[in-house]
């Protein structure tokens, strides 16, 4: 592995993606402290003609694309431009405008339908409506879990079941040994676009997934294919996916309740005029992705404990600790991974703990046998 390589890549990730956010946040306060927010809100009604339901729809889709459209060049050069620098993407120019389209149309249909749902809710009941707000996203949240692998992962990537006979036998008797029960796995196809390979657990109930790439297929032993996969099903066995809802939901309430005090104290300001005033968008957004961006060392030390665990339920159920390092050393490489980020970084960026973390581990259950 060339961990230089991968520092620098990994660098330059870091920057555009705290560059990205900046950017967003200064767009956002723009909006409100120029005054376009109340401006583009009056468009909208008078295009409305009065109507509550489309004055906020259009305000929402116009602020949205504005908005996509104010990020797109940080995500042409990240999603794209590093990418292909590193040798990571083999992404043609259209295919990724293509695939950023489409990314783009379903951020701006959520937004419009969260702005709608919220505003409503502020009309409704401008005391509770953060509550309310809260029940609805989280239940949002679990729909868009849920329906992931069967209707979102399928727009961008074409899924087919997995057709290499032997490790088909082998995933089936996992499943029996780990008690996971019949398992959806599937191939998901994305070789010509980009060159990392990746394995991962989706969906909850019937419509549970898992996804395998094609370039892990490609290029990965069964004995490597199969730990991996123990991996994955350890995120089921230990129910990872409902407790990273249940973190989630816990912040949705806290961040709609910071909101609720915010726009309280933005009233007067702005050009708002009330709790419920359409214009005040933007600052419930600001101070939503403030909250996140608070939280999320607490969900990155929650989701590294879970894979260092489900690690450890793979070297249990499997007992082939080569095959796994092996995997995790191919996949670091083949995927540009640091092997030793700084603690600082590690707390503030990494949902998986880091490469020589996973290694010591299971060098450390090996010897412990």
């Amino acid at each position: 592995m060339n961990e230089d390589k991968a520092n620098r890549y990994h660098r330059l990730r870091r920057r555009v993606s705290v560059s990205g956010a900046g950017l967003v946040a200064g767009w956002l306060v723009l909006l409100l402290i120029s005054g376009l927010s109340v401006s583009l809100r009056d468009a909208a009604a008078a295009a409305a003609s009065g109507s509550f339901v489309l004055t906020v729809i259009y305000y929402s889709l116009v602020v949205a694309m504005l908005t996509e459209a104010v990020k797109l060049p940080v995500a042409y050069y990240q999603g794209l431009i590093l990418e292909r620098r590193y040798g990571l993407s083999a992404q043609t120019v259209p295919e990724w405008g293509l695939d950023r389209a489409r990314t783009g149309s379903v951020v701006v249909v959520l937004a419009a339908m969260g702005a709608l749902m919220v505003c409503s809710l502020l009309r409704w009941s401008p005391v509770y409506w953060w509550l309310v707000a809260s029940m609805c996203f989280v239940t949002v949240l679990v729909f868009l879990v849920r329906i992931g692998p069967v209707l979102l992962f399928p727009t961008f990537y074409r899924l087919k079941p997995v057709q290499r006979t032997e490790l088909c036998l082998r995933i089936a008797y996992l499943a029996e040994r780990t008690g996971a029960g019949e398992l959806g796995v599937f191939e998901c196809q994305f070789g010509h676009q980009a060159r990392q390979a990746n394995a991962m657990l989706a969906g909850i109930g019937r419509t549970r997934r898992v996804l395998l790439s094609d370039t892990l297929l490609a290029d990965y032993s069964d004995d490597e294919v199969e730990v991996m996969l123990a991996h994955e099903i350890a995120h089921h066995v230990h129910h990872d996916i409902w407790k990273a809802i249940g973190l989630a939901a816990v912040l949705i309430v806290f961040g709609f309740y910071l909101t609720d005090l915010a726009l309280d104290v933005g009233v007067g300001h702005f050009g708002l005029l009330d709790v419920g005033y359409i214009a005040g968008l933007p600052l419930l957004v600001l101070v939503g992705g403030a909250v996140s961006l608070v939280l999320m060392p607490l969900a990155n030390a929650l989701s590294r404990a879970h894979e260092l665990r489900a690690d450890k339920y793979a070297l249990e159920i499997t007992g082939n600790s080569e095959a796994f390092m092996s995997a995790i050393k191919r996949l670091a490489a083949q995927n540009l991974a640091e092997e030793r980020p700084s603690r600082l970084v590690e707390i503030l960026f990494y949902s998986h703990p880091p490469v020589a973390a996973r290694l010591e581990a299971a060098r450390a259950w090996s010897s412990g046998r």
